[in-house]
């Protein structure tokens, strides 16, 4: 007997052995048949799904739950369109806080204020607080003199703002925040994340300087889980900077672990360590991402986060320590970096199936795909940056390189697995508005950015789906509707194959099952 039966519905399975059926069975959380392998069965539930359009639940490959979470309960100044308006917001935020506490604020993008706010101003607003406002891309701050104060010496700034580095140390200055506290974000954006279609994620980075909550991070999805708040499957990215040298057999070869000689692939089903995360660069909205060549209009090409060689060797020693590794590389600078770094790695100890990946991979030349693929490393990108964003960077890139932004087509014709991926919180998470990105490639004001680069809706949902699977290590298991695998489903009130490509963002998602749960009855 089947524990359930869903029927009268267009199953999408991404299985091209099989790529549609009509009706599906559940057991124990997993798929056991489709169509003529089912439909006879007796079951102890049936659901008419009404003609709605299923396919694998999304997966999306570059996360940060904890900071969703977080940022959705923070004051924000995302709304402000002048630096009068932020100021007002950060003072009456700042009146409800002692005056030896924190003023902690979201949503700061200095582009929509036409320059970046100043310490100075942030000492008025505040009161002489200590004032943090974090950058929208994760990889800046601007803040007061009471916390420039408290700053080691050597850190530089701008008129108070920080970038990735000197961020991470204003960052190191407050107290962490408790394991309960990022659990119950967890459980926030793990639920946003749901309502959405997405039942699994690759959390891109905890324990670390730059993006990490805690030193104890990983116990707060432990937590979520033990407490029912973790609803959908995750995978953690630990950050290369948790790890320290290790003393151990040579034959092992490993030059730096994680305390127990933990690596990708510890875990069960639901919550697992995945990649090692190591940043090469910051971000293209802080002005950060390092290029080869100067932004347009500027007198600089960003920046690395480390030398060069500094770099080479965290890659290298997470290799050989066996970890899968997603390298942050925005800039085509910082992509040649990553690059030169896995070849060496491959060469000093070849792993057929390493399955490194490049995240963001945001400006990529056309030489860089060869290089990509014949080291057949993963392009984890995020198709929304340029739906939101994307006026701006073509501006910030100018004529000649806006087509080599956030690729799709130049990734798939040269063999190279295209995953698609939000970095939630920084911009919009849905998977089926980024997918309608990757087809018509325009931005939301219109603009059509590097149509060459776009794919079709098969392959755009294959990297939400069998792609993010793969570059998760999840092919086994999740992907496609395939027997056997966990019966994650993203139930849509239509098909992505058949509306207008227009109309493939809108779409509503009507029910999203995770080991054959409906997660909204599971919840109520």
């Amino acid at each position: 007997m089947l524990c359930t039966r869903l029927t009268n519905a267009r199953f999408v399975t991404m299985d091209p052995d099989r790529p549609v059926a009509h009706d599906l069975g559940i057991w124990r959380g997993r798929i056991v048949g489709l169509d003529e392998e089912v439909t006879s069965l007796p079951a102890r539930r049936v659901v008419d799904l009404q003609g709605a359009t299923v396919l694998p639940g999304f997966i999306d490959s570059h996360v940060h739950l904890a900071w969703t979470g977080l940022k959705s309960g923070t004051p924000s100044i995302a709304s402000c369109t002048t630096v009068e308006e932020a100021l007002t917001i950060v003072a009456g935020v700042a009146a409800q806080v002692p005056v030896d506490g924190w003023v902690h604020l979201a949503g700061y993008d200095q582009r929509a204020l036409g320059r970046h706010l100043r310490a100075v101003e942030l000492d008025k607003a505040g009161g002489g607080r200590k004032v943090f406002l974090m950058h929208d891309s994760g990889h800046g701050c601007v803040v007061s003199t009471a916390v420039l104060d408290l700053l080691p010496a050597g850190i530089e700034h701008e008129d108070g703002f920080l970038a990735e580095g000197a961020m991470g140390a204003a960052r190191a200055l407050r107290l962490p925040h408790s394991q309960q506290e990022l659990a119950d974000a967890i459980g926030r954006a793990a639920r946003e994340c749901l309502a959405e279609g997405v039942t699994a994620v690759a959390e891109a980075g905890i324990g670390g300087a730059l993006f990490g909550h805690s030193p104890v991070e990983l116990g707060a999805y432990q937590l979520a889980r033990e407490q029912g708040a973790l609803p959908l499957r995750v995978q953690l990215m630990v950050a290369a900077d948790r790890l320290h040298e290790a003393t151990t057999h040579p034959s092992d070869g490993i030059p730096r672990a994680l305390d127990l000689g933990l690596r990708t692939g510890f875990g069960d089903a639901w919550l697992s360590v995945g990649a090692l995360k190591i940043y090469t660069d910051g971000g293209m909205m802080a002005r950060t991402a390092a290029l080869s060549e100067p932004y347009e209009g500027l007198d600089h090409a960003g920046r690395l986060q480390e030398d060069p060689e500094v770099l080479a060797a965290t890659v290298v020693d997470g290799h050989l320590a066996g970890w899968q590794l997603a390298v942050h590389a925005i800039g085509d600078r910082a992509a040649d970096v990553a690059l030169d770094a896995l070849e060496h790695a491959q060469r000093l100890r070849p792993r057929t199936d390493a399955r490194h990946r490049v995240e963001h991979a945001g400006l990529i030349r056309p030489d860089q795909l060869e290089r990509f693929a014949r080291l057949g490393v993963i392009a984890v990108v995020q198709p929304n940056f340029l739906r939101s964003f994307g006026d701006d960077y073509a501006a910030i890139m100018g004529a000649g390189r806006a087509p080599w932004l956030y690729r799709g087509r130049g990734f798939l014709d040269h063999g190279i697995t295209l995953v698609g991926s939000s970095d939630r919180p920084v911009t919009d998470g849905s998977p089926l508005r980024a997918v309608q990105f990757m087809v018509e490639r325009a931005s939301g004001s219109g603009r059509t950015i590097g149509p060459d680069e776009g794919v079709t809706v098969d392959e755009a949902l294959r990297a939400y789906t069998v792609a993010g699977a793969f570059a998760c290590r999840w092919e086994d298991s999740l992907g496609s509707l395939t027997p056997g695998k966990w019966a994650d489903l993203a139930v849509l009130a239509d098909d992505p194959r058949s509306v207008e490509v227009s109309r493939i963002g809108d779409i509503e998602v009507v029910a999203t099952y995770v080991a054959g749960q409906d997660t909204v009855e599971a919840t109520a």
